[in-house]
């Protein structure tokens, strides 16, 4: 079932994409791919209650970029400050101070500050900071021992761990990527600290391998290896073997885990440990739109404990989270509670409280930092609106196959969009290129198809597949009765049908 679209995802939308028009386009090209677009998401052409309630989220979107683009004042502040730019006051002044030149000089500027940031985003930099306070003297004093020290009247809070680690990844082709991470640690006067390095390979569409060198002033190098593996669509397994090389020798350690959905939002994990801190793990987690829960048994050596934990995950634009949890095993039982909350674009901060026995109390704040916030979800969302869309396009597409064909016109007959691999790594194909014949064909004309020069990704019925990766469009068509191909990449401008396009079945 298709996702509503929310207010936060309405700011990467881009209009001119949206509308199928040039950057440079007019008033009068801006009305007619309004009407067009008005006449296919109509609410009343839909009498499913569904695809009623998916039109009209489309044609609302469609109605804001005309108003937004039709307005020369509006339209030159969305060029470089985008959708939040039109909710902020005080442009009145800015409009007297500014010609539309220098606003579309500043536009440019932006626009190369943007792919300097897109290049930076793909090596995915994730960080993260979290300090350990030690509160025990707020709930357990011995004022009996300390009343003649001076101070001895006011509890003892004072830092004692504090941990810090950062990585970043760099894909060197379509099917490797390198990781770099380290970390350090302190606690209680004492820290250290460690570097590794991983190599994965995506080795089918279903599964992928990773080589770890890890080394550490606590402990020697380490080396690694790991393996995921597609059972089934609702089963995976994975398997890491790794030799620890320390002052006592090698220690060698293997992990298990088998994986199932239960069911959509609900997963089961099946654990096995041995050798490095050998241990039998069982746990079900369940993650919605509102909440997280988990459940785990373990049994093990040395820490053998059960577990139990809930987040409630509030629908708010900071993202705040409030979070409680009840751990008991053979080293006591510890409770914590606690909450976090976004801060800034890439930011958030959370701070929880541990209460222990015999661990005593404990406070917890962590700031976690994403520059890069993850694109498998974004990329599901875009996924599921675009699958609406085509919906949406079918009766549309049926009416103007049935008139192109009356006059031998212009047909499509397979259109692709996404990254295109070589004939030695096709299996990967099909995570990278998606199936766009319906919304192209939507596109038709009076046997002609227009495409601007910008991204095809804005497209009604298209999504990016492949955040950060170039991309290409793929069209074969029939015009005439005879058979088309062409290839652009994704900014270029498309128009068809061109002679040049003509495949040649001579021979």
């Amino acid at each position: 079932m298709a996702t509503a679209l929310r207010e936060e995802e309405l700011d990467n939308e881009d209009y001119y994409s949206l509308l199928n028009v040039r950057r440079e386009a007019s008033s009068e090209e801006l009305k007619a791919a309004y009407r067009r677009l008005c006449m296919l998401y109509h609410p009343d052409k839909h009498r499913d209650p569904e695809l009623k309630s998916q039109a009209e989220q489309l044609f609302n979107l469609v109605h804001q970029a005309y108003e937004v683009l039709s307005d020369p004042q509006t339209r030159a502040i969305y060029d470089i400050y985008g959708r939040k730019g039109l909710e902020m006051e005080g442009w009145e002044i800015v409009e007297r101070r500014r010609t539309p030149a220098e606003i579309r000089e500043e536009f440019e500027r932006l626009q190369r500050e943007r792919e300097e940031r897109r290049l930076q985003q793909r090596t995915n930099p994730k960080g993260t900071i979290s300090v350990g306070v030690d509160a025990t003297d707020l709930f357990d004093r011995y004022d009996e021992d300390y009343e003649d020290v001076p101070g001895s009247g006011f509890p003892q809070i004072e830092i004692n761990k504090m941990h810090i680690s950062q990585s970043i990844e760099a894909p060197l082709t379509a099917t490797d990527t390198a990781i770099l991470s380290g970390s350090l640690s302190t606690q209680n006067g004492n820290g250290g600290g460690s570097i590794n390095f991983a190599l994965r390979r995506v080795t089918s569409a279903k599964g992928w391998g990773e080589f770890e060198f890890g080394a550490g002033d606590l402990q020697g190098p380490l080396f690694g290896l790991k393996l995921f593996r597609n059972l089934t669509p609702r089963c995976f397994i994975t398997t890491n073997c790794a030799l620890q090389f320390s002052s006592r020798g090698i220690r060698p350690g293997l992990t298990t885990v088998l994986a199932r959905n239960l069911d959509k939002n609900t997963m089961g994990y099946l654990q096995w440990r041995w050798g490095i801190q050998s241990a039998m793990n069982t746990s079900i987690v369940r993650d919605t739109k509102t909440s997280h829960f988990t459940v785990a048994f373990q049994l093990g050596i040395p820490h053998s404990f059960a577990l139990i934990s809930y987040q409630h995950k509030f629908q708010d634009d900071d993202q705040t989270r409030v979070k409680g949890s009840l751990k008991t095993g053979f080293f006591g039982t510890v409770v914590e509670y606690g909450a976090e909350r976004k801060i800034s674009r890439h930011s958030i901060l959370g701070a929880s409280v541990s209460i222990g026995i015999p661990q005593g109390v404990s406070l917890k704040i962590k700031e976690l930092e994403k520059q890069r916030e993850s694109t498998a979800t974004d990329i599901l969302q875009k996924k599921q609106e675009a699958e609406s869309a085509v919906r949406l396009m079918q009766e549309s597409v049926r009416r103007i196959i049935e008139a192109e064909e009356s006059r031998m016109g212009l047909i499509i007959l397979n259109a692709w969009y996404g990254k295109f691999v070589n004939d030695k790594s096709r299996k990967n194909e099909k995570a990278k290129v998606i199936d766009v014949t319906v919304p192209l064909q939507c596109l038709v004309k009076d046997s002609k198809l227009i495409l601007t020069e910008a991204s095809k990704a804005g497209l009604p019925g298209f999504y990016d597949p492949c955040v950060g990766e170039e991309k290409s469009l793929k069209v074969l068509y029939q015009f005439r009765g005879v058979l088309h191909q062409v290839m652009v990449t994704d900014g270029e401008a498309l128009r068809i049908p061109k002679q040049s396009h003509r495949i040649d079945t001579d021979g």
